[in-house]
């Protein structure tokens, strides 16, 4: 077995913890300023420490950073809890963290699952952590490089994986040059459950060993009937049998482009879903600015997705709320993805390929290159460089057939299977 961790980077760690020490003030600052949106962020404060009550006996450690990483998740942990493993949830955000909370319910309350914050980046929170729970080994969904975390289970004994992983090209790129620190904390993980070769590649060169290629695991996330049923409730009177589409995750620097498109598209009904809930305001109002005829979710339907009262005669639906993004797909024949138009890249497109609606995205997609590329070979996505090819891709859609999408869908399943199996060759 290689050294870990290597002279360079325990040196760079001693650094890493006194700059921590330094910044922690400001770190704590920073849950308090965000609890005055989200009282959730300043909640449990001590689990941020390592400090909790009573324990799971010998969980299977699951973190999930977000929302996103939380349902990608969930498939899997659901088998695990068929399996009789008791399962310990990790989260940053409080989208994750609910998210957990809700689909787990009942899980909790018989005292098979536990939600909890991550502990900040300090050695002794994470030693306090392993000691607390003592898992039997964690998974890492996604790709969250943590030196703390890593380092501490590399020497306390608790296996660390990744997994539904991805190493995107740009992000390996930055962490092979200089120093690099970063790339060699991979050599930390016990070993990756991988979405494609390429990653596995990727992932190799950084250091890391026992490497499975297991696909995506969002392929198999579960789809809440009721928002789709609610979106059929209320479809025929939003949209009104005009072409529709439905853009998910925008975010801050693409919205002028959307917004012109959808100006220059007159006749069509659009679902414009911001990424962020700090932008619902400064969407509404820059969509109000463009003279763009729109109604907010929250006016205009209730808690159950009911209109309130007859819909308004309006261009766009602002969805301003979080965790309802199939609702919104279903109320679409396609979707554009949001974050294609800005250099940090794409977001998910698995969601509506999931309810067989064609997906279009912008030139940046190295975020979700796998499986996007796929999805473009298979017809079932069409990457537009430019706005002027977005504007074409809407008001001239490629034609896919429901069989396409079927069969792209039916391709890149069973992951849940494949990562089960690779870990029970890892463990």
């Amino acid at each position: 077995m290689k050294q870990f961790p290597p002279i360079k980077l325990r040196i760079a760690m001693a650094l890493y913890e006194v700059i921590w020490w330094l910044l922690l003030p400001f770190a704590l600052l920073y849950l308090r300023r965000r609890g005055r949106k989200d009282p959730l962020y300043a909640q449990h404060l001590g689990e941020r420490f390592g400090r909790y009550g009573s324990a799971l006996t010998h969980p299977v450690w699951v973190h999930a950073v977000s929302l996103g990483e939380m349902r990608s998740a969930t498939p899997l942990i659901r088998a695990l809890l068929d399996r009789g493993e008791t399962v310990l949830t990790t989260h940053f955000t409080p989208a994750g963290r609910r998210e957990a909370e809700r689909e787990f319910a009942s899980e909790i309350a018989q005292g098979k699952v536990r939600s909890i914050w991550v502990p900040l980046e300090l050695g002794f929170a994470y030693r306090r952590f392993i000691r607390h729970f003592a898992p039997k080994y964690g998974l890492v969904m996604e790709i969250e490089v943590w030196p703390r975390m890593i380092i501490a289970c590399r020497k306390l004994g608790t296996p660390l994986f990744m997994c539904n992983a991805q190493y995107p090209q740009k992000s390996f790129d930055k962490d092979t040059q200089g120093l690099g620190l970063r790339a060699a904390l991979m050599g930390g993980f016990a070993g990756g459950f991988v979405k494609s070769a390429d990653q596995r590649d990727r992932f190799a060169a950084a250091g890391m060993d026992n490497i499975h290629i297991t696909g995506e695991l969002r392929f198999e996330q579960p789809i809440p009937q009721a928002h789709l049923i609610a979106a059929q409730e209320v479809q025929q009177e939003l949209v009104d049998g005009r072409p529709s589409f439905t853009l998910t995750s925008v975010v801050e620097g693409e919205d002028p482009i959307y917004i012109d498109m959808i100006r220059n598209t007159p006749d069509a009904f659009f679902v414009y879903v911001p990424r962020a809930p700090e932008r619902f305001d400064e969407v509404a109002q820059m969509l109000g600015d463009a003279g763009i005829s729109f109604a907010r979710r929250s006016d205009i339907l209730d808690d159950q997705l009911k209109l309130k009262s007859a819909a308004p005669a309006c261009n766009v639906l602002l969805g301003d709320s979080m965790g309802e993004m199939y609702f919104y797909l279903s109320l679409a024949d396609r979707a554009i993805v949001g974050g294609g138009f800005v250099t940090k890249g794409a977001h998910n497109v698995i969601e509506p390929i999931a309810l067989r609606k064609p997906v279009i995205v912008g030139p940046h997609i190295w975020t979700i290159a796998y499986p996007a590329q796929e999805a473009i070979a298979a017809g079932v996505c069409h990457n537009v460089q430019t706005p002027a090819e977005l504007l074409g891709a809407v008001q001239h859609p490629v034609e896919v057939t429901d069989q396409q999408i079927t069969q792209f869908y039916q391709d890149h399943a069973g992951s849940v299977t494949k990562t089960l199996d690779a870990i029970e060759r890892s463990v």
